[in-house]
Parts: C-alpha cells; structure tokens; sequence
C-alpha cells in the first residue's frame, strides 16, 4: 500500500492564519503560481472554489503572482495541455486541483524536473517534483454523519456522491459509519450522480437535483452532497421542499457552502464537511516562497506529499448557521475519539 508522508513545509499547523508563514519579499516576488482547476473551475462554490481560497490568501500574504487555468472539456489531453502552458511559460509551482490531473501531471513532470508541482486528491505520482496533497474525507463525513444522524426527525438521511470512485466511496464510508454509531436505528440511502467512466456527475446539479428530490419524496429529511458543482442541485431540491413546506437539511462539502448559499438555502444548510483543500495549496505556495520543495520526505515506494486530517485540521464541519452547535459536545467528542484511534473510520463502504 502507497504510503503518504508529511510534507515537510516552513509553515506550521495554523499556516492559513494571517499571521501565518512571512517570507523574505525577494523570495516572494520571485514565485509565479501556476493553479490549474478542473471542470467548474473558481465559482464552483465548491471544491475549485476552496483552492481559489488558498491561492487568494498567498497572493495576499506572500504577494506571489499567479496565473489560472480552467478546463472545459475534461480530456486527459487538455489537462496536459494547461499544465504544460504554465510550465513552459515558467510558472514555479504548478497545483493541479483534482485526481484526474494524474496522468497528465507526471507526463508534464517528468519533462520539467526543476518545476515544483502538487496534486490535489491524489498520491499515485512517484516522481521527486510531485506532491500528492490527500485528504481523511472518511474523517470529516464521519461527522458530517453524526450531525445528520442527531438532526433527523425522520430518521431518514441520504447521501448524493458525484461519481462511484474510491475517493467518493470515502465520504460514503465515514457519513455511514458516523450515522450509524450515533444512531443505530437511521437508515441511509446512497446514491451517485454518475457511474465512470462517466464523470460528468462533478457538474451536473439537474441530475443531482433530481436525485435529491426522489429521497425526499421517500421521506429523507437530511441529505450530504459530495458531488462538486452538482451539489448545487441538492441545495435546489431542499430549497422547493421547504416551499410545499416540508423541512429538509442539506449538508455541503469542501467548502463552508453556507458562506456562499442563497438566503434561501441557507435556511436548510446543516452544515458542511470542510476539506481544507485552501490550505494544501497555501502550503505548497508558502514552501515555494521559502526556497524550498514540498518533497522533503521520501516513502518506499517513492510517494511524497501530506495527508491532511483531523489532527493536522485538514478535515472537520462548520458551524456558519448556528445549526449544530446544539450537537457540538457529540460532534467533539467524536472527533476526540478519531484523533486518539479510539474510532477508526472506514475508507469504503
């Protein structure tokens, strides 16, 4: 089993703070941020949006430059295609943002070996300028799952992923194994937007929406959305139910989502599992600024990177809205026991 390492970075836990890691202006001034999105790109409101985040705060913090990249038709050949458009005008690090830049991002690395390069989602990449930047998602949906479980009336609570993949089954694992220590007796209905190769189900919130509704109509009373911009449909079908006057909770992803809904579905937003994919690209930025890679630590089987999870604070849910705080002292308390290894959450269903 690959392994990833932490990242040996300048910058300490609390980098995303304003107070954070302060770098020599002439290193600063030096350091052009090369940050390719995936499909949806900055506006998603969701996973894109949240490495925007990270990109924002350096460019504020550090005064790095930065150039962004968006693709559109979701092809292995034009994610190469801008990775190797910032690479060749000289952009030092490249963050690709998602799992499916893999491919591409060895084939660009491997012909720039001075360019320091991270990948959001992903630690399959064993070359010396690669960081894999991974996330405990199964860590933060196991309480996501705790909040839904505690907030159901009906005990009825379901789950929309974007895509059947590994990496969407671990937000279905945790949510599952969170409702189900807290709650027995909850039920949970999964479902996802699409199937692969199929992976149109990041960006489809028509699909999602009815989805949603079809669990509502089944009497769900909260439902997680792990789907990108898909999401969006969820918080949509929330949104009509609470006009015929039914109430339904939504639970948003990556991002805190409350900060961006509507104030309609703000009414219905539980809560969010947040996935501090802003901090991942700060870090790579912040130990760019310093002079440094963030390829300090080296595995066996040649992986470098950090996983990010709820000791590092890489993982968690929000509390915008005033919603869980009722559920805080359960909510803590499991989050205690993960830490200690008292809980360990499963990473497929």
């Amino acid at each position: 089993m690959k392994k990833v390492f932490r990242l040996v970075a300048v910058v300490a836990a609390t980098v995303m703070a304003a107070t954070a890691f302060v770098a020599p202006a002439t290193a600063a001034t030096k350091v052009k941020v090369g940050l390719a999105y995936d499909i949806g790109g900055r506006g998603d409101k969701s996973f894109n949006d949240s490495a925007a985040a990270g990109l924002d705060l350096a460019k504020k913090n550090l005064k790095v430059t930065a150039r962004e990249v968006t693709v559109t038709t979701g092809s292995d050949s034009e994610r190469e295609d801008k990775l190797r458009l910032l690479a060749k005008a000289g952009y030092n690090p490249i963050i690709a943002v998602g799992f499916l830049y893999a491919g591409p991002i060895k084939k660009v690395a491997s012909d720039y070996p001075d360019t320091q390069f991270g990948i959001i989602d992903d630690a399959s990449v064993d070359l010396l300028n690669v960081a894999g930047l991974v996330f405990a998602e199964e860590q933060g949906s196991y309480l996501a799952g705790v909040a839904a479980a505690l907030a159901s009336k009906s005990g009825k609570v379901g789950y929309i992923g974007g895509v059947r993949i590994p990496l969407l089954q671990k937000f279905e694992a945790g949510f599952v194994a969170g409702v189900k220590a807290t709650k027995k007796s909850v039920t949970v209905d999964v479902k996802y937007v699409t199937e692969p190769p199929d992976f149109g189900g990041f960006n489809d919130p028509a699909k999602a929406k009815v989805i949603a509704k079809g669990m509502i109509d089944k009497g769900i009373d909260v439902i997680y959305s792990a789907a990108g911009g898909s999401g969006a449909g969820n918080f949509a079908a929330a949104t009509d139910a609470a006009k015929a006057g039914k109430k339904v909770w939504t639970i948003g992803v990556d991002s805190d989502q409350y900060l961006t809904a509507s104030a309609a579905e703000k009414k219905n937003m539980l809560t969010s599992m947040i996935k501090r994919v802003d901090r991942a690209v700060y870090d790579v930025i912040a130990t760019a600024v310093a002079g440094s890679s963030v390829n300090d630590v080296l595995d066996e089987s040649g992986i470098y990177g950090r996983v990010y999870d709820l000791s590092l604070g890489g993982v968690g849910v929000s509390y915008s809205g005033g919603y869980i705080n009722k559920y805080k002292a359960q909510i803590d308390k499991a989050a205690a026991a993960i830490k200690s290894g008292k809980i360990k959450v499963p990473t497929k269903p």
